[in-house]
């Protein structure tokens, strides 16, 4: 299946037309992991955008896989800005890639689109009027769950993430709103895949929960690998370990599991029951947290050049701020430094049938931004 969707990237990358034939017509690049560990997270944000832009002819998409290499990230983005004269760039899934990317892309006059990764480098000193984020702030989600943890009487919570930016963020934000103690703060190396260690430093704590932030394969092994160790601690996490392309493989070890997303396929608005119906008969299978960021990130586009031309770059700008486009998650705006407002829910793991996902149970953070908004000075 990865192979059929790998082939399949590479074919859309090849789809080439004039980049201004027309006046409107936007060329975006989209560079994004399709091979190796956590090419389902972006195999999932590719497929949203294409969802969504699918019949417009004032979209042209070329689709590169970055596999999860910064060098590799920096070398599409030059051959796409020099070479493929693109107007706008999204796509990338880690955190340490955007930060590869990003700055230099926007400051070469590129808009750019996140559909996932929110460094918060790029959210307070580093923000910037061409950088857009449609997904969230990374810190967003953990910061609802270091304030679930506190509604359900945690009091000393064991905590790891992965040791890059993302995983810092993590951290942080559950910190900032967590108001217990630590029985013990661990960052693991991008990509493990053995946690035995780590499991014996939270069996020999005196934890009463664990908090991880591990995305992609990192948290299906954790998971599997704490579900085989005894240990049985409630655990709480982001959407990133518990979504829906990630459920099956960690399998029944995940039941009842809590964990915090901005979006989730139970949100009952117009545009949401149509994503989820047009992404299962599109592709033959339920959508994730990452597939509903690219087909909002798509929509945003959509909106922007439905009000001005991209050649026009602070009307383009103007419109992409203006956010005036059907969110899968409902209520969506940006604050001034272009990342969202918006609600964070607390969802629980059940299963439908044989399936695994998840199902809404709480509202964790109303309306949240973002704690780095007043360092940006646009």
């Amino acid at each position: 299946m990865l192979k059929k969707l790998t082939q399949l990237a590479a074919a859309t990358a090849m789809i080439t037309t004039p980049v201004f034939a027309d006046e409107a017509k936007v060329k975006v690049g989209m560079i994004t992991t399709l091979s190796g560990g956590g090419s389902g997270l972006g195999i999932d944000v590719r497929d949203g955008f294409m969802l969504a832009v699918k019949g417009n002819d004032s979209i042209e998409v070329v689709v590169e896989d970055d596999q999860r290499k910064p060098d590799i990230a920096v070398q599409l983005a030059d051959k796409m800005i020099q070479s493929e004269k693109v107007d706008v760039l999204t796509g990338i899934i880690w955190s340490n890639l955007a930060m590869a990317v990003v700055p230099a892309a926007v400051n070469q006059g590129k808009f750019y689109l996140s559909p996932n990764a929110g460094p918060s480098a790029l959210a307070g000193k580093g923000c910037h009027k061409n950088y857009f984020n449609v997904a969230w702030q990374n810190d967003n989600l953990h910061e609802a769950a270091g304030g679930y943890a506190n509604s359900t009487g945690y009091k000393n919570s064991f905590i790891l993430a992965p040791n890059y930016p993302a995983g810092k963020d993590a951290l942080t934000g559950y910190k900032r709103f967590f108001e217990g103690d630590l029985a013990g703060e661990v960052y693991t190396k991008l990509g493990q895949k053995d946690y035995a260690a780590e499991i014996a430093q939270i069996r020999a704590s005196d934890a009463d929960s664990i908090f991880f932030f591990l995305p992609g394969g990192m948290g299906i092994a954790f998971m599997k690998q704490l579900a085989q160790s005894g240990i049985d601690l409630p655990v709480v996490g982001p959407a990133f370990s518990f979504d829906q392309g990630i459920l099956q493989a960690v399998g029944d070890a995940a039941l009842g599991v809590k964990n915090t997303s901005q979006w989730s396929k139970d949100i009952d608005n117009a545009a949401n029951n149509k994503f989820v119906a047009d992404f299962q008969a599109e592709y033959g299978r339920l959508p994730s947290l990452y597939a509903s960021q690219g087909y909002d990130t798509a929509n945003l586009l959509i909106s922007a050049m439905d009000k001005a031309g991209v050649s026009d770059a602070d009307a383009f700008r103007a419109a992409l701020k203006a956010a005036d486009f059907a969110s899968t998650r409902g209520d969506f705006a940006f604050d001034k430094n272009h990342h969202p407002i918006q609600d964070i829910y607390v969802r629980e793991v059940i299963k439908e049938g044989d399936v695994l996902t998840n199902k809404i149970v709480a509202v964790g953070l109303e309306n949240r931004s973002n704690a780095y908004v007043d360092e940006c000075k646009m």
